[in-house]
């Protein structure tokens, strides 16, 4: 392959040396990241013209394969709501979600919603944005929070949408009614199905009136207004105002919060709450209440419900941000350092050739942003990790690895101990005049790195090429509700995952509550929190962010179980936030 006429030529040697590579490792081509970490890049079965969908009751997790393909093809996505009013509520922020998980950039997302003091808009009115698009040749997701199936509006549509003619498929999603109750702990099933009532309360008082009499589990959805009003009916009914129903918002999100009440105390409770339980709501009467306390595997996650800030660079916070979620935290991701290529391309030109010309002996990466910097540059030349055959190659720890590995380089080492530049430079075999031909080694790195591999690694008998691959600059302030937020207590846990990433937050948001728990991935980055003032609460065991994620979870299961066993509410630090500024 030929280089971009702009890019320096390699040397005569260098095609050759990525032939003589040829047989140590395969590459594969993929297409563009998209908007979605598991964005779907093929469809099993053919796209219809227009796909109803269900997006399932909150969490983007519970979308069903189907779904997830035909949204990753669609080129337009008609919601219930703007995008606007989508980012506000739940379960509709189902919808957004799945969106911003499964499609495209570029996707074009309508809504539905008719003008404001207008009167709502009829099937047919509602179908037509569908139809316009898939007229056009245009794939078309009609996207619905919840169950497509039990949308009121799907009947109409789907009807018009048939009588035009076009091409359809309806996909259900999981039911709302059906998750959101077991996210909160209670088991609806009985010996008998009928003795479930699912009540849309929205639906007028003929609706309520058809399950007010009825005995068993009722489950109502709707506004509070709406919950307040089929408790009145099932108390005028018969059914006993000491009766416990449970509450829950947000359903199967993080976000999620559940209260309880009984049927004669519910309409206070609600009032009492009010923002707190952001519409729309689920109301769950019946046996299976009483049960919640055993069975609410959800709302108590380690850290259920801790707003977690999350200061890097925004293309590496998202599985940080997948594995807070998994133990139930909210996580805000900050951008703290911008990452660029390095002012002058000569160096990082030069050791390329020294690597494809047999110059060096090992390549030493100690981050995943050095392996993708000089992925790039191999990139301009038309080089792959074939070029890497007969080389010896060191990764700093298991992220970095994987990364390698994902490019088709297997290291030849990484640390078993502590995964840093002092735990890799432990690991490193001294340079031996008989056993090692050549006494050069690359180390690919950014502007700001330490001194400490460099130098060890010469104290061991090394020649070092140390290359400037990548620099890391300061990222902007964050908004000023953000800038807020830290530093009066807001966020429950901050986790550091680089001393630049403490150094950069603290310089652009100042420095975190006093009662913010502080979470740093090794002993460096620790120090660094030291030595500006932060007292450090968790370090991860392996410099990894899985680690870091499971050690905060593991000190959030610790304060969980001191405050149970000495009979305490379970509090969340920033709900036991004190006034002043953490100082040494």
């Amino acid at each position: 392959m030929t280089p971009p006429t702009s890019a320096p030529t390699l040397p005569d040697a260098a095609p050759d040396a990525a032939v003589r590579a040829g047989a140590t490792s395969t590459t594969s081509s993929a297409p563009a990241s998209t908007t979605g970490s598991t964005h779907v890049s093929s469809v099993s079965t053919p796209v219809p013209a227009i796909a109803f969908v269900g997006a399932g009751p909150g969490d983007p997790g519970l979308l069903t394969l189907r779904a997830a393909e035909l949204l990753a093809a669609a080129d337009v996505v008609v919601l219930d709501r703007g995008a606007e009013a989508e980012s506000t509520g739940a379960p509709e922020s189902a919808a957004l979600a799945a969106v911003h998980r499964h499609c495209r950039d570029g996707v074009e997302v309508l809504a539905t919603a008719a003008p404001e003091g207008s009167a709502p808009l009829t099937g047919a009115a509602r179908a037509k944005l569908s139809l316009s698009a898939a007229r056009a040749g245009r794939a078309v997701v009609r996207l619905f929070s919840g169950d497509a199936a039990s949308s009121p509006q799907l009947a109409d549509e789907l009807a018009a949408v048939r009588r035009a003619g076009v091409a359809v498929e309806v996909v259900p999603g999981v039911s709302v009614a059906t998750a959101v109750p077991l996210y909160a702990g209670i088991a609806t099933s009985t010996s008998r199905a009928s003795d479930v009532h699912v009540l849309d309360a929205t639906q007028g008082e003929a609706a309520v009136d058809a399950v007010s009499g009825v005995p068993g589990t009722v489950i109502v959805t709707g506004s509070a207004e709406d919950v307040v009003g089929a408790a009145k009916a099932l108390l005028a009914s018969g059914r006993t105002g000491s009766q416990e129903v449970v509450v829950t918002a947000g359903g199967t999100t993080t976000a999620q919060r559940s209260v309880s009440a009984t049927l004669a105390t519910l309409p206070d409770v609600l009032a009492a709450e009010g923002d707190h339980l952001p519409e729309p709501l689920v109301a769950v009467l019946g046996p299976g209440v009483a049960k919640r306390d055993k069975l609410a595997w959800f709302e108590s996650r380690p850290l259920f419900g801790w707003r977690v800030l999350v200061p890097r660079t925004q293309a590496q916070s998202s599985t940080t941000v997948e594995r807070l979620a998994a133990v139930g935290a909210v996580s805000e991701v900050v951008p703290t350092i911008a990452v660029e290529p390095p002012r002058s391309p000569h160096q990082m030109e030069k050791a390329v050739r020294g690597l494809v010309t047999g110059r060096y002996e090992w390549v030493g990466f100690t981050s995943v942003n050095a392996v993708r910097a000089v992925k790039d540059k191999f990139a301009e030349y038309g080089l792959d990790a074939r070029a890497f055959s007969g080389l010896k190659v060191a990764a700093v720890g298991g992220v970095t690895a994987a990364e390698l590995r994902a490019w088709g380089i297997e290291p030849d080492l990484v640390p078993e101990g502590e995964q840093s530049a002092a735990g890799l430079l432990a690991e490193w075999p001294p340079y031996d005049e008989v056993l090692d031909p050549i006494d050069r080694v690359f180390l690919p790195r950014a502007d700001i790195a330490t001194d400490t591999l460099v130098e060890g690694l010469q104290q061991i008998g090394w020649q070092v090429d140390d290359v400037t691959a990548y620099r890391t600059v300061r990222a902007a302030p964050p908004p000023a509700p953000v800038r807020d937020a830290i530093k009066t207590g807001a966020f429950d846990a901050v986790v550091f995952t680089s001393s630049s990433t403490v150094r950069n937050l603290v310089g652009i948001a100042g420095k975190p509550h006093p009662s913010t728990v502080v979470a740093c991935i090794g002993p460096a980055t620790c120090a660094t929190a030291t030595e500006l003032g932060l007292r450090v609460d968790v370090q991860a065991e392996h410099a990894s962010t899985a680690s870091l994620v499971d050690a905060l979870a593991a000190y959030g299961a610790q304060l969980r179980a001191q405050a149970e066993e000495a009979g305490e509410p379970v509090l969340r630090p920033s709900e036991r936030r004190a006034g002043a500024r953490r100082r040494r």
